[in-house]
């Protein structure tokens, strides 16, 4: 009887170590459980996290591409000067400052790594100095390709035959090569004239007409020195020119009167035959286009529209009614066919000519001053009739 209890207890007490081991069990999957969720739902936080993240740096990057002024009518635009050696960092810093781009760091990554957004470039981009025109309606990639091809902002400017330094310099105001007044001052600059071995007091009459394509808002010396380059190596090709590297101040003087009164191409050397004529036998040049110089560039008034007897009297050195030597220096920038016409002068024995074609610009040539009247009151006759 106390064996059977005794075996009973024993069942009794595996059954109890049979369900502490069950319960436990129990225990430690449910705790197991919960510990894999935990971490499982911590990795989906990070993700999502790191998804936000980059999520808002794609659309930080994609604002930071765009146009800082879509609209082309309201976009401003600058002219922007990139010196050699600036590194793309400043560059990218000037353009966010100037608010031409969004974003400076973008710009610059960009730049650095271009086989992100711009593949077309291979291994690197290299920025050429220069001038360039930048818009805000451009987008970010679009102002790094101006940049590394170098496309800069040439401004074409057409200087015609026989303007003075003061038309010039009103043109290149006009289309901001550079200020009216610091071209003016730069073609009296010791420097530029020693530069080019100018022995007078301004490059009047060595400013070369010409199209040029300059720089926007360029030094004003460089502007004059590209010109009067241009006259030297205009005048070289000439024939008379020889191998003299100069002219001679007193023909660049009658080249510059000449291209003010001539019209017709022809005509030019012609023109310069009868000046000479003129100044070989002691007489006055007797050139409107000098009293015409007196009254616009030294006293600032307005082109005439006529010359009158009064005018003919005005005390002035460049008055060449009144004296019968050459003005003391060029009254126009003249261009190679009147230097060509000084240089190679016609063989003639005229003293006068006389506007007689209006439409085409041409003279008649006479050899004494009653055929020269003759020849304007039949001119006169014919034009008021």
């Amino acid at each position: 009887m106390k064996k059977n209890q005794d075996s009973k207890k024993l069942n009794n007490d595996s059954a109890d170590e049979k369900e502490a081991e069950k319960n436990s069990t129990d225990s430690a999957g449910k705790g197991g459980s919960r510990k894999r969720g935990a971490g499982i739902r911590g990795m989906l936080v990070a993700a999502l996290v790191v998804a936000a993240i980059a999520a808002a740096g794609c659309a930080f990057v994609r604002e930071s591409l765009s146009p800082v002024e879509p609209d082309k009518d309201a976009a401003v635009s600058e002219y922007v000067r990139i010196p050699s050696g600036m590194s793309v960092r400043a560059i990218a810093e000037m353009l966010e400052e100037r608010k031409l781009i969004r974003s400076a760091r973008v710009f610059y990554m960009a730049v650095r790594f271009p086989g992100i957004l711009l593949r077309d470039y291979g291994g690197s981009i290299v920025f050429k100095s220069g001038v360039y025109e930048v818009s805000q309606s451009m987008e970010l990639l679009e102002v790094i390709r101006i940049f590394a091809d170098g496309k800069q902002a040439f401004i074409k400017t057409s200087i015609p035959e026989g303007l003075t330094t003061k038309k010039i310099a009103r043109i290149l105001a006009e289309n901001k090569v550079c200020k009216y007044e610091d071209f003016i001052a730069a073609t009296s600059d010791r420097a530029v004239l020693e530069k080019f071995g100018i022995n007078a007091a301004n490059c009047e009459g060595y400013l070369f007409p010409d199209t040029y394509y300059f720089y926007p808002e360029m030094d004003a010396p460089e502007v004059v020195s590209m010109m009067v380059e241009n006259f030297f190596t205009n005048l070289r090709m000439l024939d008379g020119q020889g191998d003299a590297d100069g002219i001679d101040y007193t023909k660049l003087i009658l080249a510059s009167i000449v291209e003010r009164e001539y019209r017709v191409d022809e005509e030019a050397p012609v023109i310069a035959s009868v000046f000479i004529n003129r100044m070989e036998t002691g007489m006055g040049l007797e050139s409107c286009a000098t009293i015409e110089y007196i009254i616009t560039e030294i006293q600032g008034k307005p082109h005439p529209d006529i010359i009158t007897y009064k005018d003919l009297k005005i005390d002035s050195p460049y008055n060449t009614y009144k004296w019968s030597s050459l003005p003391p220096g060029p009254i126009s920038n003249p261009g190679k066919v009147a230097l060509s016409a000084v240089l190679n002068p016609a063989q003639t024995d005229f003293y006068y000519f006389t506007l007689t074609d209006s439409e085409r610009g041409a003279h008649t040539f006479s050899r004494t001053l009653k055929a020269h009247a003759r020849a304007t009151a039949e001119f006169r006759t014919k034009r008021f009739n």
